[in-house]
């Protein structure tokens, strides 16, 4: 199958998914498309194939499709998360995997592993599985790279939007910890150029 068209099958299994977590929550589905754009961009940097190219797009499009399964007050809250809180939104990654899992098409393995893995650290202290190293899979330590970054440079309830400066410095204290070091710096030359798309 041609990559373009395969990423085309992969976004028709995907695309209600994607739509439902729009409309449950809009922030959400915002980030998940501002992550895609910029992991397709250091995957490429990294000289990932087509075909993996086009699995890490529509993944990281619905890294968080698992937050569809976290209440409303939790995903709405204007206030910080308490304990409980958190631990219902660390449920995300799994129950987003299993979403993917039941759609039973060709591709959904891969793409599921990326959604399970993304809050996986490098140093194994991660979740769910507390995985390390290279045994996370390279999409998943792309999106949790992508996705930290994102997350930082909006207003969430429990942060201010942090400077440019200050996220990079963050990520950087995070290398060989959480954030894979080699895939760190790659993303550096990414995060300097401006996003012609950003909102």
């Amino acid at each position: 199958m041609h990559d373009e068209s395969y990423f085309q099958f992969l976004q028709r299994h995907t695309s209600a998914l994607s739509m439902a977590l729009g409309f449950r929550h809009r922030q959400t589905h915002l980030h998940s498309t501002r992550v895609a754009r910029r992991a397709v961009a250091l995957g490429a940097r990294c000289g990932m194939a087509p075909r993996d190219l086009s699995i890490l797009r529509v993944a990281a499009g619905v890294h968080d499709i698992g937050k569809i399964g976290i209440p409303d007050s939790i995903l709405a809250k204007r206030t910080p998360l308490t304990d409980d809180d958190w631990h219902a939104i660390r449920g995300h990654p799994a129950m987003g995997a299993e979403l993917l899992l039941a759609g039973a098409f060709e591709g959904a393995r891969e793409l599921a592993a990326i959604v399970r893995h993304h809050h996986e650290h490098v140093d194994g202290s991660g979740y769910p599985d507390g995985l390390r190293g290279e045994a996370i899979p390279l999409g998943a330590r792309i999106v949790s790279i992508v996705d930290a970054y994102d997350a930082m440079d909006e207003v969430r309830p429990y942060h201010c939007r942090r400077r440019h400066e200050e996220i990079m410095a963050i990520l950087g204290s995070e290398a060989g910890s959480r954030r894979d070091p080699e895939l760190l710096r790659e993303f550096r030359a990414i995060a300097e150029t401006p996003d012609p798309d950003t909102d």
